[in-house]
């Protein structure tokens, strides 16, 4: 999932809001006999709605029910659309539905709104015991109060993770010796996709330059900040507020030289919307991306003129060779809008049933989203919840989820702090580079096809000279979305 938009509030529209909002309950204790009523926005689709939806019936049906408290949950479509109807709502756009109680957020977002005034601070309904149930990353990502205290409430995350196209990565492994262990790095990727290029380049001598690419991966915007982290560097260090930009020129050459320089010789590739669909099409073996992604991995390929079943493998992401093993924390988590007690009070009920770990783990199976307590992080927590909840679990789903608990003891799991203006800048990490690249790969696949060998139709692209070009531009821009 992702985060697209930024969204403007000013002041006198969050004060709207409150006189909307005031009077919709009365403070105090709650009532099971006069039950709070809760809206909640998401951006949940398919089966993550379905499994959203079920888990808030069994809520109303019991907890809900016990302590007077009713939930009903609505998809607002993407994440996009989401972030529209919230800020019609503030601003009160004709047909616009009364605020929610609770909607999903994402960090950036939620920043904006908390500047203004407008979300409820749970830290005055979580005690620090119940605080530290939760893995203490996801907790702080959600401290985005100038004062410390807590906006949002984690409720499902993700990190990322490599899946490959067993089925035809096998014979190329075969053929050229390259091995699984080669993908653990994200210079081994890279040797790994030229060899690869090489190879298909080789199975038809008399079409030459037709070679394929191996990898690709969604939200570059994650490759910048998590590679950077992993280099040693943070990119976006945020303190008291304040952002420095940290854009050392020999660690974002080694970014460039791992994903411009593979894109523009064909080693790597983005053709569709995501990733997994170019897994689909044949176009791609291998990619980078999200937990949550694992259910639209495919299950076979679809040619022109052909389709064939493939098997799958699922790797941890790979990591810059010689840096810390640093992966990104995302997913967006649950607010709750600034009201009155026993509405807001309500809300985090909900929101700490939600997170159980028997609950959060039921919706995780289907989601593909982690856990956010501490005590469901496992393999064998999660074997348990499927067995005593006779559920079913798609097996590339149960993988990825258990891939990652595995890996949970040696890798740090990272956001960067909001930050005024962060959706933009986050913009310019996910498309500047990517942008110039595929722009760049069609200016040497028409070179290719003139009959320019691949190094030649390449060269003028992937020179120091550049790097330089495209680096200084890059700082320009990333300066520029941030208002330096």
């Amino acid at each position: 999932m992702r985060h697209t938009g930024k969204m403007t509030i000013s002041l006198c529209l969050a004060a709207a809001l409150f006189a909307g909002a005031a009077g919709c309950g009365k403070k105090g204790p709650l009532d099971p006999a006069n039950p709070v009523s809760l809206t909640v926005w998401h951006y949940y689709n398919g089966s993550q709605q379905a499994a959203f939806d079920a888990l808030v019936e069994e809520f109303n049906n019991t907890v809900g029910r016990e302590k007077g408290i009713y939930v009903q949950s609505f998809s607002q479509g993407s994440v996009s659309d989401l972030e529209t109807a919230v800020r019609d709502s503030i601003s009160g756009e004709v047909g616009a539905d009364p605020m929610p109680d609770i909607f999903s957020s994402y960090a950036d977002t939620a920043y904006e709104v908390e500047q203004a005034g407008a979300l409820a601070n749970l830290s005055d309904y979580l005690d620090k015991e119940e605080l530290e149930k939760y893995v203490d990353s996801y907790i702080e990502e959600g401290r985005i109060a100038s004062d410390g205290t807590l906006r949002i409430f984690p409720t499902a995350k993700s990190t990322e993770i490599m899946m490959i196209n067993k089925t035809d990565w096998e014979p190329f492994a075969a053929a050229t010796g390259v091995s699984l262990e080669d993908l653990q790095t994200m210079e081994g990727v890279t040797a790994a996709a030229q060899a690869y290029y090489e190879w298909t380049d080789g199975l038809t001598p008399d079409i030459p330059g037709d070679g394929r690419a191996l990898y690709g991966r969604d939200a570059v915007a994650n490759y910048f900040i998590i590679g950077m982290q992993q280099l040693g560097v943070e990119i976006f260090q945020v303190e008291n507020g304040k952002l420095t930009l940290n854009t050392p020129k020999e660690e974002l050459h080694r970014l460039w030289e791992n994903y411009y320089v593979p894109m523009v010789k064909g080693h790597f590739g983005a053709y569709g919307s995501f990733r997994s669909d170019d897994v689909k099409t044949g176009d791609l073996l291998m990619y980078t991306g999200s937990t949550s992604s694992a259910m639209y991995f495919p299950g076979q390929v679809e040619l022109e003129d052909k389709s064939y079943e493939i098997e799958y493998i699922v790797l941890p992401a790979p990591v810059f060779e010689g840096g810390e093993h640093y992966a990104v924390q995302q997913g967006a988590g649950m607010v709750v809008s600034k009201s009155d007690e026993t509405h807001e009070y309500a809300a985090v009920e909900f929101l700490k049933w939600f997170t159980e770990p028997e609950n959060n783990l039921q919706f995780g199976c289907v989601s593909g989203y982690l856990p956010v307590q501490k005590e469901a992080g496992s393999t064998e927590r999660l074997d348990q919840v499927i067995a005593d909840s006779g559920l079913e679990v798609a097996p590339k789903t149960y993988d990825c989820l258990t891939t990652i608990f595995r890996e949970m003891d040696n890798m740090t799991l990272y956001a960067n702090k909001s930050f005024e203006n962060g959706s933009a800048a986050r913009k310019i990490l996910e498309y500047h580079l990517a942008d110039q690249a595929a722009a760049d790969r069609e200016a040497v696949a028409a070179q290719i096809a003139q009959g320019a060998s691949p190094e030649e139709a390449a060269a003028p692209y992937v020179t120091e000279e550049a790097f330089e070009e495209w680096y200084v531009s890059f700082c320009d821009a990333l300066n520029g979305a941030v208002g330096k």
